[in-house]
């Protein structure tokens, strides 16, 4: 993942994501090429991961500025 990559909206991250996902699912992927776009998948996961925690975090703060006690919290797929 470039610099580039980490100035990327959560929106663009998914989608780039996305198309990794796509193209590993094919199998036609040398194993070279899929270890690094296996490695830079989980770069941008864990983007999108730290986008969404900044989020919680802002929200969170808006909720107790207005007197409002609210905790977001990830639920993890099973």
């Amino acid at each position: 993942m470039t610099e580039k990559d980490e100035n990327l909206s959560f929106e663009q991250a998914m989608e780039k994501l996305e198309e990794i996902v796509q193209k590993l699912e094919t199998g036609d992927v040398p194993l070279e090429q899929a270890i690094d776009f296996y490695q830079e998948g989980m770069l941008l996961s864990k983007l999108c991961s730290d986008k969404i925690v900044n989020v919680q975090e802002k929200m969170t703060k808006i909720m107790d500025e207005q007197g409002e006690v609210t905790s977001f919290e990830i639920q993890e797929e099973e």
